[in-house]
């Protein structure tokens, strides 16, 4: 039935694709070779025709082409004395087009060529923010998704990127906003961890599960998943016949959360949840 399932899906999303792919072609010859003939002409063109015209075309989400025109900024004005400010807005649009890579890079040019420039802070502010926003996809932003549920690398790197931004710069006004991506992070981390802890459950082995339920205990001691991680504890003990340390860890949780998790179990039944369940990728 599963694979029947996935078969399924499968071609749709081909069809999907194909049918996107259609139209934009369809499309193309609708424009006729016109539109490739806007061939960027910058014949006369200053400075400050560069920056209004990428700025325009910035607000109106038109990235692609921005990027085009801060790159031939940086290029033909290399020197100009708002060279700095033109690293950032292209690494912006490089992260608002959703090339994290151009981003990342465009952010690491500008801090080792301007490392004492007013707005250093914003350029490790803006790497975290890449790699936080890191693999969500259109689906994400419309459906409910668990983001703990997959790969947590990216994660990884952004609480690196806002702990540097902080440890340098602790009065840049981005701090705020990283200290709360931070806690996001950390708790995200934290129910990755659950996540895997369950499935060891599922599997039986209880050893592992008791192993990635201290991870959190130890690592996340203020995150949301803590109450979740000692009732795996609960369980893992209890199927490992070691009675005394199941008692432990229930006593810790009936002392700190005597009316249940504050953040309730519900919040990991959302759509994507139960199609994932239903389908059957994790069994």
């Amino acid at each position: 039935m599963h694979t029947i399932l996935i078969k399924f899906l499968t071609a749709c999303c081909l069809i999907l694709t194909l049918t996107v792919l259609s139209g934009c072609a369809s499309l193309q010859e609708m424009l006729g070779s016109g539109g490739s003939s806007e061939q960027e002409d910058y014949t006369g063109w200053n400075a400050e025709k560069f920056r209004s015209e990428a700025k325009s075309t910035m607000e109106a989400s038109n990235y692609d082409k921005a990027i085009k025109l801060y790159e031939a900024l940086e290029t033909r004005y290399p020197f100009d004395n708002a060279a700095p400010q033109t690293q950032l807005d292209s690494a912006y649009a490089y992260y608002k087009n959703n090339d994290a890579e151009a981003a990342i890079a465009a952010a690491d040019r500008f801090i080792k060529t301007y490392p004492r420039d007013n707005h250093i802070d914003y350029a490790y502010y803006l790497k975290g923010l890449v790699n936080y926003n890191r693999g969500i996809t259109f689906v994400d932003r419309f459906l409910p998704t668990d983001t703990s549920q997959r790969d947590q690398v990216y994660a990884n790197d952004a609480l690196e990127n806002f702990a540097e931004l902080m440890r340098r710069y602790p009065k840049s006004h981005y701090v705020a906003d990283a200290q709360q991506r931070t806690v996001a992070i950390k708790n995200n981390l934290a129910m990755h961890e659950i996540n895997i802890a369950r499935y060891y459950i599922k599997r039986n082995a209880y050893i592992a599960a008791v192993n990635r339920a201290k991870t959190v205990m130890e690592k996340y001691p203020r995150s949301i998943a803590v109450p979740f991680a000692l009732e795996i504890l609960q369980n893992a003990y209890t199927q490992l016949n070691m009675m005394d340390l199941a008692a432990d860890a229930k006593r810790v949780y009936d002392l700190n959360y005597p009316n249940g998790a504050p953040v309730q179990e519900n919040s990991g039944a959302t759509l994507s949840h139960q199609v994932w369940d239903f389908i059957g990728f994790d069994k």
